[in-house]
């Protein structure tokens, strides 16, 4: 078999734009999913009533349904209701509303391995409530939730393999209609394969960086 490399060319410019279109949805709902599981943390470790039980519900719906049904459900259910979105927003949102589950479990085990003597500390020193969440527990927490915190953004990166379901011209999506108009499957796959390793690898790289840095820190260095 050989390898079409006229068709590499040709179609490498359709590739870098749904590379750069993946990359940005994946980034944002990342950032989103950050915020989201860092908050959901914080409420379940102060056990803040009724929205602690929110987020509880929360965590184990989106932890226990299939992104591609939340996102249908986003993209097709939601209109029923008159509340439509875009594609990308419902993408972005059904990254952040599966992966703030998941960074909040790992943010909920960074929060209870701080030590209780280093809060009761930050008390006893005339820290108000919030300055202990941001000068205490929020630092070392994501020091020590930071290997999770890795995995999870890769995860959330390969998650986006699904987005072409609602119409987004994502890298599978373009994949898939390429191989349908003509007929290179070997061909196109690898270029998939190999954008993605290349999405994959230098985020997996930096994460990797900052978490040596934040354990390094860690140790009072």
């Amino acid at each position: 078999m050989n390898f079409d490399w006229n068709f590499v060319v040709t179609s490498l410019p359709l590739y870098e734009k749904a590379a750069w279109l993946t990359l940005k949805l994946a980034l944002a709902g990342i950032a989103l999913s950050l915020v989201i599981g860092l908050l959901c943390s914080i409420i379940l470790y102060f056990k803040i009533k009724v929205m602690d039980i929110i987020v509880q519900a929360y965590i184990e719906l989106s932890r226990n349904t299939p992104l591609l049904v939340q996102i249908f459900f986003l993209y097709f259910g939601l209109p029923k209701l008159g509340l439509k979105m875009s594609e990308s927003t419902c993408a972005v949102i059904g990254l952040a509303f599966l992966g703030g589950s998941y960074m909040a479990e790992a943010f909920r085990s960074g929060i209870e391995a701080v030590s209780k003597t280093q809060i009761e500390s930050g008390v006893s020193i005339g820290l108000s409530k919030i300055q202990v969440v941001r000068y205490v527990i929020v630092p070392q927490a994501f020091s020590i939730s930071m290997p999770s915190l890795s995995a999870n953004c890769i995860f959330l990166l390969k998650e986006t393999s699904i987005l072409g379901a609602i119409s987004i011209m994502d890298l599978t999506n373009l994949t898939k209609d390429l191989i349908g108009m003509y007929y290179t499957t070997f061909e196109a796959l690898t270029m998939l394969v190999v954008i993605y390793l290349i999405m994959i690898l230098p985020l997996s790289f930096v994460l990797s960086l900052i978490e040596r840095k934040v354990r390094y820190a860690e140790f009072g260095n």
